[in-house]
């Protein structure tokens, strides 16, 4: 594609390197340059006209202030490894197998009174005089032998994790950053000062980054190097948690939180499994603590004439952009670190004046993954194109302001195709922004809803990156979704039942028996069911991936397999007859079995359904007719654009609109995006070889002969 404008894009900038930074700058058109996490921007980068955003991590860059004040540090309930009991007495280090330069026992009598000890094997919470701690260890009496025991207890995390990772991942010998908890009196106090002097001390400064907030991610490390990572919850709020943080909301609820509504029988209260009410109360009662704290620093900033925005990755627990908090907050942008498609859309849907997402690969020796970038053996070029190929289809579809990239600028030094590659990056990405400012792109009729625990509150995120949460079936459903030419919403089970339902065509549920996603207990809800039947009896379409709307208790496994016409048997129907099936001699579309995974123990309900691919057997890809509608069933989903594609074909085919399918071309590797306003037809070729292909538009079609990943730009008369 042409470059058509110059700008919109955020450059890390690096002192020592000040050539490389204004050298590239011009040549990615950036309007604005950075700091990173590490890095710093000399006189000569400040003073040459750009645009200037500072980093700041408002809570770890107070060391002084921690080591003096103690008890300002962040905290977290973590829960001993199990250990049984071989006699009536029993010993229990808390911290063994915990990393412990992120851990530090919390033994103040404050902390102590939330301590919990478990007989695990009875499921039994111990009275406190059974028990007691001393010099790191509890000594738990009276056990019953040959069951298993834990202590639930309160530690100060005294490293903050995002810069023990980046410790960790680059070798970093500077100090390790503790970080403040703004609950904390006199940390709070500290914190506004600190912020105000720091706008004082930096006039050129325009756009002030805030590394998030307050509370990050949970990430927990371990001592074993075999299990580095013990546990990671992109969504959780577990971190947020402090003796002063239970008694305000016991004082505001009216019911106190234990040791044990975090730990979970050391499951911990994982974003992938359905909320208690405690979890539901405590993360509103956190948001509304967060927003009101964050409010007060955008006010700060905005006085002294800077804009303030937030990245929505690291400590963000609290911030919930898709949250009624989350615009009462002033931020004049939100900035998104993406792999995916979904995390374009996630950030693009936000309610923010601005919206600019980060790049990748970031410019560091090794990638998230520990495979090389910037070091030998490292490819970033390919790594960069790859990224982009799955963030511009969801783009092509809602655009956002601004890109970026983070990280160490001089890294680049080497890698001449690196920087092409950002090039043409840059170039496509304006150009798509400006056919969205003239005019949204085309549209197919169809709106697609899709069903799950947290609804609206966690549109097009999963708890994590696409990486993170490969083994979830919806995260592929949303990433196909996110550069489908559909209208796309998320909603509630109880939004379900009150009447959100009506202006949709397609409602997907995806997601394993008791999770959050496929819903667990809310299938328990008749009224839940009776909508759903109802709504495709009328002409929609149920879609359900995996485990659909399961739950136990019932005469069907899947309560909405009456509409799947298909059910999943847990062993009460190995004696029962099965019905028999043909798959079609030919498909109605391409069908990759592949995409669909295997599942095993699925019957067909009433044998009326047409089973559309199979695996020895079993059915793969079911559709249902129900009254005016249908039923659609996956027995999995695994993202590629080709894949995405055939999802598409099942939604028009399902609803009965493959007549509108206009403006999609006939190879599965090429996806397009229709700009009637410019009268503008983007078609991306996503394979590594050339390809041909027949695209639909009104009224006849267009041929067209795509080079291996080209972007082509047509003028189509609609």
């Amino acid at each position: 594609m042409e470059q058509k404008n110059r700008g919109d894009f955020t450059l890390p900038g690096e002192a020592g390197y000040e050539k490389l930074t204004l050298e590239l700058a011009k040549t990615w058109g950036a309007d604005v340059i950075r700091d990173s996490d590490g890095t710093k921007l000399s006189d000569e980068i400040v003073q040459a006209g750009y645009g200037i955003y500072s980093t700041i991590c408002i809570i770890r860059q107070h060391n002084e202030f921690a080591l003096t004040h103690p008890d300002a540090q962040q905290q977290v309930f973590l829960c001993s490894d199990p250990v049984v009991a071989t006699e009536e007495t029993l010993r229990v280090s808390p911290l063994e197998g915990f990393f412990d330069q992120q851990f530090e026992i919390n033994d103040t009598p404050e902390a102590l009174a939330y301590w919990q000890v478990y007989d695990r094997t009875s499921n039994r919470l111990l009275p406190r005089e059974q028990w007691e701690y001393a010099e790191g260890q509890v000594t738990i009496r009276g056990c019953e032998k040959w069951h298993e025991y834990t202590v639930s207890f309160l530690c100060w995390r005294i490293w903050e994790e995002i810069n023990m990772y980046n410790h960790t991942t680059n070798n970093w010998q500077s100090e390790h950053l503790r970080q403040l908890d703004p609950r904390h009196p006199l940390a709070w106090e500290y914190l506004q000062k600190w912020l105000e002097d720091w706008c004082i001390a930096n006039p050129d400064t325009t756009v002030v980054r805030f590394t998030s907030l307050f509370y990050n991610f949970v990430w927990i490390f371990g001592s074993d190097m075999k299990r580095r990572n013990r546990f990671t919850d992109w969504a959780s709020y577990d971190f947020t948690v402090s003796p002063a943080a239970l008694a305000a909301f016991q004082a505001e609820y009216g019911y106190a939180l234990t040791a044990e509504d975090f730990i979970h029988q050391r499951k911990l209260q994982v974003t992938h499994m359905p909320p208690t009410k405690a979890k539901r109360d405590y993360m509103d009662f956190i948001q509304r603590f967060v927003a009101e704290k964050a409010k007060t620093l955008v006010e700060i900033v905005h006085r002294y004439g800077k804009k303030a925005y937030v990245f929505y990755d690291d400590s963000w627990v609290g911030l919930e952009p898709y949250g009624k908090q989350f615009a009462t907050i002033g931020f004049d942008g939100l900035i998104k670190c993406i792999f995916s498609g979904f995390e374009c859309r996630l950030c693009a849907g936000a309610e923010a004046p601005t919206h600019e997402i980060r790049l990748h690969p970031y410019l560091f020796p090794v990638g998230l993954g520990g495979l090389p970038t910037f070091s030998e053996g490292g490819h970033p070029e390919k790594d960069a194109l790859a990224y982009w190929r799955s963030a511009r289809r969801a783009l092509a579809r809602q655009p956002v302001d601004r890109i970026g990239l983070g990280g160490y600028l001089h890294l680049t030094e080497g890698y001449p195709a690196f920087v092409d590659a950002i090039t043409r990056i840059g170039d496509e990405f304006r150009r798509m922004k400006a056919l969205h400012q003239a005019g949204a792109p085309y549209t197919l009729p169809l709106r697609v809803g899709v069903l799950h625990t947290w609804g609206s509150l966690r549109s097009w995120t999963l708890s994590g990156h696409f990486h993170e949460t490969y083994m979830h079936s919806l995260i592929h459903i949303n990433e196909a979704l996110s550069g489908l030419p559909v209208e796309v919403r998320f909603l509630s089970f109880e939004e379900a039942e009150q009447g959100a339902l009506r202006d949709l065509d397609v409602v997907i549920n995806a997601g394993r028996m008791g999770d959050a996603w496929s819903g667990g207990e809310a299938w328990r809800s008749d009224r839940l069911v009776e909508a759903l039947t109802e709504f495709a009896y009328q002409g929609g379409v149920f879609l359900g991936v995996n485990e659909p709307s399961a739950t136990e208790g019932y005469q069907y496994t899947f309560r909405m397999a009456p509409v799947l016409g298909i059910d999943l048997d847990r062993g009460e129907r190995v004696c029962h007859g099965r019905w028999s099936f043909d798959l079609p001699q030919e498909q109605p579309f391409p069908v990759n079995p592949e995409a669909l995974g295997a599942k095993d123990h699925l019957y067909l309900t009433d044998g009326k359904a047409q089973v559309l691919a199979a695996k020895d057997g079993i059915p793969q890809l079911t559709v249902h007719a129900f009254g005016q509608g249908a039923g659609v069933y996956l027995s999995d989903f695994h993202f590629t654009t080709e894949n995405a594609r055939m999802l598409l074909d099942i939604l028009l085919y399902a609803a009965g609109k493959e007549k509108d399918a206009l403006y999609l071309a006939d190879h599965p590797s090429v996806e397009t995006a229709y700009y009637p306003a410019q009268k503008t037809l983007l078609v991306f070729n996503n394979a590594e070889e050339k390809v041909a292909v027949k695209i639909v538009l009104p009224g006849g079609s267009l041929q067209v002969e795509l080079a291996p990943l080209e972007t082509r730009e047509l003028e189509i008369e609609a």
